[in-house]
């Protein structure tokens, strides 16, 4: 499936809540694809060298890295953001994909405004906002696991809100994530998971995929989108559905997740028929997806009288779409990935009905 776009994901959350450990996981776990990252340091140790030299990895070059060292990005978007991004854009061949790092007291919220922006929404979409929180700490009732040094991140730039609680810029946060990451889950018992995930649910004004990570367990096709190839692809819609009820599959399947310690994750192929009315398509997939808490569904679709397809792609309930450069195999599956346990049959009905 072809993509004119490149995507580009913004990674946020609190000093402390793993954001260094995840971006290493995605590296370790490009498989082949070129990543960017923008990072942003409030004047701590570089994460350039440190990142390329413990990953050992090809897929993020020293030039493939911006690191703004100084000032808060969601302050500097013009001046910084900006700039960065066309840099990274004008490169022969540019990306595959760009993260963007934010220090957690960045608020997402200007960044994804930027995607607007008409030098960068003709080259980039938004892939997602991700959100880390640090699992232990919330168990215990603490946003953060270190606050002082929070609080002296906080104070060592002018250009931040200096006032407003750490609560509260947790609230914003999680406000802003179409995907909640509940980081060090290893250190956490099953009732410290269960006691976050209902302090996130009672902050959340409406329900947004979480799951659990650990620094040796990132599921990378839930956080990054599916990105799956053609190869991939055509195998996946071979088995179209059925393969759930298939036993000798559903040991493979079940292997190949084990092996990668993702067994929690499902996901399965639909045959969706043209579709007369794109929009009430994306509004329809965004209700289903909140509904039955998907993680990430991506599709070329038919559009009646359309000549080229629809590219579909969501993330929690968050839907995008362009219309393809050119002809797309597979048009007409929507590949869908979540938590095991997804009700299949009614996520089918809802949005083939």
């Amino acid at each position: 499936m072809q993509n004119q776009l490149v995507s580009a994901t913004v990674i946020t959350g609190f000093l402390g809540a793993g954001k260094t450990t995840l971006i290493r996981n995605i590296i370790e776990n490009a498989n082949g694809k070129r990543l960017a990252l923008i990072v942003n340091e409030f004047g701590d140790v570089g994460i350039d060298g440190m990142m390329l030299d413990d990953c050992g990895s090809d897929a993020c070059r020293a030039d493939d890295i911006i690191e703004l060292a100084n000032g808060c990005i969601c302050c500097t978007v013009a001046d910084d953001f900006l700039p960065s991004m066309q840099a990274l854009l004008e490169q022969t061949p540019p990306p595959d994909h760009i993260i963007i790092e934010t220090s957690g007291l960045a608020l997402p919220q200007p960044l994804v405004q930027a995607f607007n922006w008409p030098d960068i929404k003709t080259r980039c979409r938004l892939d997602g906002v991700v959100t880390l929180v640090d699992g232990p700490a919330l168990a215990q009732g603490y946003v953060v696991g270190d606050e002082a040094a929070l609080e002296a991140q906080r104070q060592a730039d002018e250009e931040l809100d200096h006032e407003s609680p750490i609560d509260e810029l947790f609230e914003d946060q999680i406000g802003a994530a179409n995907l909640i990451l509940i980081s060090k889950s290893d250190m956490c018992s099953e009732d410290d998971i269960a006691t976050v995930k209902d302090k996130l649910l009672a902050e959340l004004e409406h329900p947004t995929p979480t799951i659990t990570i650990s620094k040796d367990n990132v599921p990378v096709s839930a956080i990054l989108g599916l990105h799956m190839d053609d190869a991939d692809f055509e195998r996946a819609s071979h088995s179209h559905h059925h393969h759930h009820h298939d036993d000798d599959h559903d040991h493979d399947h079940d292997h190949h997740h084990h092996e990668h310690g993702h067994d929690e994750f499902e996901s399965f192929i639909l045959q969706i028929g043209d579709i007369a009315d794109g929009e009430a398509f994306k509004q329809r997939l965004s209700d289903v997806a909140r509904a039955h808490q998907i993680l990430r569904a991506k599709g070329a679709m038919q559009i009646t009288g359309k000549a080229l397809p629809l590219i579909v792609q969501a993330v929690g309930s968050r839907v995008d779409s362009y219309f393809a450069s050119q002809q797309a195999p597979n048009t007409g599956a929507l590949v869908i990935i979540g938590l095991k346990g997804l009700d299949k049959d009614a996520i089918e009905a809802a949005l083939t009905s």
